[in-house]
């Protein structure tokens, strides 16, 4: 076995033990995939009391004229990886909370013209927030394989980066409070994701194999624009170039476009990518132009903005406005009215999106994000 499956998690998060650790009991999210597979194993391995959970959100009856649901697969995969290591295995609905909280907010900021991160909301409400109030208080930490890393202190926790750059999951957690994180534990963040697949094969998971899972929480294998047509359906409007206002084609919705998009639009002579959106008027506004028309957006203005660890003294900081590997270097200031001003050392290729979140990180630690309310 690699060296990687003998660290001790909860050593590595500088969390001072009480007790036996061996005794600890540690309520673990599996969702079929490989990611949280391991997380299972090495807390397993390492001698603790580990319960898996696998939580049942998706919307298999809402959704199900759009294809087969892939919770039962997902589920299988989970029963057979906890039947392998021999771990209890519970299964817990939350498929009304999602309804209720998750799609209501994804539905609302479409309809509003803003770009949604239902992922977001996921893990603040339902897996750090419902999940927790699920369980008996006797499960002292609550592991996900997510690919993030916790510094636990005696005062305060750090929500910190993982070790894999294109992995790092740590935007999506941006919204966890500091009692939610306190709890938290993230056994595989401080692996590449190679070696999760490399342990994966070596402890024998059923999961070794299955590709990594792609898309929005609650809609699995489903398309978004799939669900967007079942809930919001079709509004056709004119598609036009954004420097003259020239009528180039139409569309079937506004929703279903975003700043900065550019797959999916379907017009001649491109390629076009989409600057601006009328709502009153359901229109897209898309140009070749992409770099001229955009790169002056040197900033935004984040609102609700959520501090984990408590607020930055410097304002010197790097922000992420989208998952993925790419920090940009940034000016931030906090105003009176609680917002924070974030502003880009660098012009930016891509769309500021209204309704995504801002994601500031001072070295290692993620300090937390808000919602973006204006590009600037």
């Amino acid at each position: 076995m690699h060296g990687y499956g003998k660290i001790n998690i909860l050593t590595l998060s500088n969390y001072w033990l009480k007790g036996n650790p061996f005794f600890m009991k540690i309520a673990v999210l599996v969702s079929g995939g490989v990611d949280s597979s391991v997380a299972l194993a090495l807390l397993k391995q390492q001698g603790y009391d580990v319960t898996a959970f696998y939580l049942k959100i998706w919307l298999e009856d809402e959704l199900s004229h759009l294809g087969d649901c892939p919770w039962e697969e997902d589920l299988s995969y989970a029963r057979a990886v906890c039947e392998k290591l021999q771990v209890p295995l519970e299964i817990i609905s939350f498929q009304q909370q999602y309804s209720d909280i998750v799609v209501a907010y994804t539905l609302a900021e479409v309809r509003a013209g803003r770009t949604p991160n239902p992922d977001i909301l996921c893990n603040q409400y339902i897996k750090f927030g419902a999940f927790y109030q699920a369980i008996s208080d006797d499960y002292a930490y609550v592991a996900t394989g997510h690919y993030a890393q916790v510094e636990h202190t005696n005062d305060v926790s750090y929500l910190k980066k993982a070790v894999d750059p294109v992995k790092d999951q740590t935007y999506f957690l941006s919204y966890l409070s500091q009692a939610q994180l306190k709890r938290a534990l993230f056994p595989i963040g401080h692996l590449p994701k190679s070696h999760v697949r490399a342990l994966a094969h070596e402890f024998g998971l059923p999961t070794s194999t299955r590709k990594d899972s792609q898309g929005i929480c609650f809609l699995g294998k489903f398309k978004f624009k799939e669900f967007l047509q079942a809930h919001l359906g079709t509004k056709p409007g004119e598609i036009k170039e954004f420097e003259t206002g020239v009528k180039l084609g139409m569309h079937s919705g506004f929703w279903y476009y975003t700043i900065g998009q550019r797959q999916g639009i379907k017009l001649s002579g491109g390629p076009w990518y989409v600057v601006s959106k009328d709502i009153e008027r359901n229109i897209i506004f898309v140009s070749r132009q992409y770099q001229e028309v955009e790169e002056h957006k040197h900033g935004m203005i984040a609102t609700n903005f959520n501090w984990i660890s408590g607020m930055s003294h410097s304002s010197e900081l790097e922000v992420r406005f989208r998952h993925g590997p790419v920090l940009h270097l940034a000016k931030v200031a906090v105003q009176e009215n609680g917002k924070v001003k974030i502003m880009l050392h660098e012009e930016v290729l891509q769309g500021i999106a209204c309704g995504q979140f801002a994601v500031l990180y001072e070295k290692d630690i993620c300090l937390g994000g808000g919602v973006i309310e204006q590009a600037l």
